[in-house]
């Protein structure tokens, strides 16, 4: 099944995001409160809101991206 380049776009940023969000996350819950009872708990909400800003973020700051690297580039 193929989809749209936009639709790519927005899938391509979905997945970013998940892996990005989920060893940033693990990472500072980690250093921040080690692991002690409630990490997994700790973990999970600092997830879900990363996620929820991480998310549109990356939509919003995709093209500006694009055009920046597309003007220290040559083509």
């Amino acid at each position: 099944m193929k989809v749209s380049a936009k639709a790519a776009g927005l899938i391509s940023a979905f997945f970013m995001v998940i892996i990005l969000d989920t060893a940033m996350t693990f990472t500072m819950t980690s250093v921040l409160t080690g692991w002690t009872p409630g990490f997994a708990q700790r973990f999970a909400g600092g997830w879900l809101l990363g996620f929820a800003v991480a998310l549109p973020t990356s939509i919003v700051a995709t093209p500006l991206v694009r055009r920046i690297v597309e003007k220290l580039t040559t083509q």
